[in-house]
């Protein structure tokens, strides 16, 4: 029994790890690498592993790094099973058709650059890639176990991160020995709107841990609702526009959520509310189509069967006509759009339309990825460059950690509190400084802590068992 890591080891995008047991290979993510001007030829790389090997991949949730690669894996072969939850199912394909229409979409900017007669640009994968992809998902329900392959045994359990995310329990027996495995994917903060906590797990051999923000603490939830406020108060008073980088997966619903929550002591009616972004509009109403998923506080909330509290001045910009013509309002709007991290998608639009504005405010409220767009606004770019020209950076920036789809350190350190004994960690989906932190703060807990590298295996065989719980019990 052997676990090997390819991707988000050493840093955060491009998850992708391998268990091999008895002859047997399952995958755990195969996701995008984003950020840095080398992402788009890293991600072109052969697999460091044989595609035709893989038996089954199991996904942890949805978004495109750990997602994105799925059809790149197809293109070059695979067909076998990828087993995720229901919800992460239904918002699979949401992400992957627009990965594959940014992906078209690029390679036709590229193409046009190139010197005559020189072979067209083409994109990492197509439509009819990730159509073959969603051809081969298999939902599994949350909290059942499900027996995978000849051996090898997986639940679901909610990581409070987005809707359909998941941590993995896996139980791998060979040769009259098991182990349980622990695969955080990645995990949420305690006690946010709409979405469960965490699943708290009491045993493991050994677990795989995000360590997104293993060195740092998020303000808490009340002191970041407030920040939230102060801001929107400011921006009103400069007349200019808000824009937001927003993931459409987790970080839309959440703000729309918000804006409905204190709609009355926000003043949000002032606000021309937009949601610039077609996937969002869709995983929106994903989100409310699984109310099973929500927390006591939405579920309390909830407007019937059309979503969370109502906002009547939220507009839906579904079209690239709706998109553009919010490029001609000058302020008093909120303009929610994708991507995330400010590396694609509209919102580079409306950055390149606000930034030169000092009236005007950009909010980021999630991780921003070395090398992306919205890390250089984040460390204050007075400069930055979008569809490849300059442009002046004088609006205010904000960061407002608190809502990060991530735990920080003291999520994380309380997540693996719940285990007894304390098994063994292997840290990944982090920047080397943030995991070496995490690890120090395990390491005080008695834990035995390891910072993962691509291409580090470890021999499941060797290690004690701890585990006491057993799926069929």
């Amino acid at each position: 029994m052997e676990l090997e890591f390819f991707g988000a080891a050493g840093e955060v995008t491009g998850s992708c790890h391998i268990l091999r047991m008895g002859g047997r290979q399952l995958l755990l993510d195969c996701g995008m690498i984003q950020g840095g001007r080398d992402a788009p030829e890293r991600n072109r790389l052969p697999f460091p592993f044989a595609v035709a090997s893989i038996d089954a991949v199991v996904l942890s949730h949805a978004h495109i790094d750990h997602c994105g690669r799925l059809p790149l894996l197809v293109k070059r072969g695979y067909r076998g099973p990828i087993y995720t939850n229901g919800a992460c199912a239904e918002l699979v394909p949401i992400l992957l058709r627009d990965s594959a229409k940014l992906a078209l979409a690029d390679a036709e900017r590229a193409s046009r650059r190139l010197p005559p007669g020189a072979s067209m640009a083409t994109p990492l994968y197509d439509l009819a890639d990730v159509e073959t992809t969603l051809g081969l998902l298999r939902p599994i329900p949350y909290d059942l176990p499900r027996t995978l392959l000849p051996g090898i045994t997986v639940r679901v359990r909610d990581a409070g991160h987005i809707l359909g995310s998941s941590s993995v329990e896996l139980w791998a027996g060979e040769g009259g020995a098991t182990r349980k495995l622990v695969f955080s994917g990645d995990l949420g903060q305690y006690d946010t709107p709409i979405l469960h906590d965490p699943w708290r797990f009491e045993s493991a051999d050994v677990v795989l841990m995000e360590s997104t923000y293993g060195n740092r603490l998020h303000r808490g939830r009340a002191d970041t609702e407030r920040e939230l406020g102060d801001i929107l108060a400011q921006a009103a008073r400069d007349g200019g526009n808000v824009i937001v980088p927003a993931f459409a997966i987790g970080r839309s619903q959440e703000l729309l959520y918000l804006l409905a929550k204190h709609y009355a002591q926000w003043q949000v009616a002032r606000w021309k509310i937009f949601l610039d972004s077609p996937m969002a509009i869709a995983a929106s109403r994903i989100y409310w189509r699984n109310p099973d998923r929500f927390d006591e506080e939405a579920s309390r909330l909830r407007a019937g069967f059309r979503g969370l509290p109502a906002l009547p001045n939220l507009v839906l910009a579904e079209s690239a006509d709706d998109s553009r013509a919010i490029n001609n309002v000058r302020g008093g709007a909120i303009v929610i759009a994708g991507s995330g991290m400010a590396n694609g998608g509209r919102v580079l639009h409306h950055l390149r339309h606000n930034l030169p504005r000092p009236e005007c405010h950009v909010l980021i409220v999630g991780f921003q990825a070395p090398g992306t767009l919205g890390r250089q606004l984040v460390d204050g770019a007075p400069e930055v460059r979008i569809h490849g020209r300059p442009v002046r950076n004088a609006a205010k920036v904000h960061t407002l950690g608190g809502l990060s789809a991530h735990g920080d350190q003291g999520d994380l350190l309380r997540w693996y509190d719940s285990f007894t004994p304390r098994p063994p960690v292997y840290l990944v989906h982090g920047e080397v400084a943030s995991a070496e932190a995490l690890a120090g703060k395990l390491r005080e807990r008695g834990a035995v802590a390891t910072v993962t590298r691509p291409g580090l295996k470890v021999d499941l065989s060797a290690l004690e068992s701890l585990a006491r719980d057993n799926p069929s019990t």
